[in-house]
């Protein structure tokens, strides 16, 4: 059986030195310090007021040796903003160039991916052709509820909205920037809006940013969308308060759980 793959655009820096894991332990969001060489983890790389710069997937290549995998255009923008707060840290950072594709069903060996809803594998550099497209790719994103950087997450949205501190965020390890705003949501609040998957009625596909309406007044907007089996399938922020089983207004269509 032929595989699935898929081609997944990725920006890649590497980080390394005598105090690599130390440096990245004290800057993401996640606890990088117990990777074993050849494991991962999801981080995030943040401000002080918990406002994501990059999602990262961060790979222990060795003691030393680090290498982020984050979102295509932000290859610089990481390599920018940890040289700038390095200081004296022993690490070199620095832009790679690899590919990254996508292998679905198990039997190949890469770097662990729960963004589609199926076990799948990164595998860099790999010479092969890819079977998915980029739209069945990304209707697969949209129902696994997995949110995107530039769609779901942006300078507007907290981690805890876009459901990152579950998979991104260690809430026991030191201090890194952005920790007190999101350890302070966790422990003493919750967040106002979260992302749900929703089935929306007709062929056209809502606009980023279109509203949702539930008895008469809009609770949340529409973030992604795409075609999967006849039907359109979106991905959007609604206010926590609204059923979870809520039939929504969306301009003349309806839309409703997917799941």
């Amino acid at each position: 059986m032929q595989a699935v793959v898929a081609h997944r655009p990725r920006a890649f820096v590497r980080v390394a030195g005598p105090d690599a894991a130390d440096y990245l332990q004290r800057m993401v969001s996640n606890d990088v310090a117990v990777l074993e060489t050849g494991s991962s983890c999801d981080a995030l790389l943040l401000t002080p007021k918990a406002r994501v710069v990059a999602p990262l997937r961060i790979v222990r290549r060795g003691p030393d040796d680090f290498l982020l995998l984050t979102e295509p255009g932000l290859g610089e923008v990481v390599r920018e903003h940890l040289v700038r707060t390095r200081f004296a840290a022993k690490a070199d950072i620095e832009l790679e160039e690899h590919t990254s594709t996508l292998v679905f069903g198990g039997g190949a060996d890469g770097i662990p991916n729960t963004d589609y809803g199926e076990p799948a594998v990164e595998v860099l550099d790999a010479d092969v052709e890819p079977t998915l497209d980029e739209a069945a790719l990304e209707a697969m994103r949209i129902e696994a509820g997995t949110p995107a950087w530039g769609r779901e997450v942006d300078e507007r949205v907290l981690p805890a909205e876009a459901g990152l501190v579950k998979r991104a965020v260690s809430l026991t390890k030191g201090c890194y920037p952005g920790q007190e705003p999101i350890a302070r949501l966790h422990y003493r609040g919750h967040a106002n809006r979260g992302l749900r998957v929703l089935r929306v009625e007709g062929e056209e596909l809502p606009e980023a940013d279109a509203e949702l309406v539930y008895e008469g007044r809009t609770v949340g907007r529409v973030t992604s969308a795409a075609r999967s089996d006849g039907a359109v399938v979106a991905l959007a922020y609604v206010r926590v308060e609204v059923p979870a089983d809520a039939e929504l207004v969306l301009g003349d269509a309806t839309a409703r759980p997917l799941h």
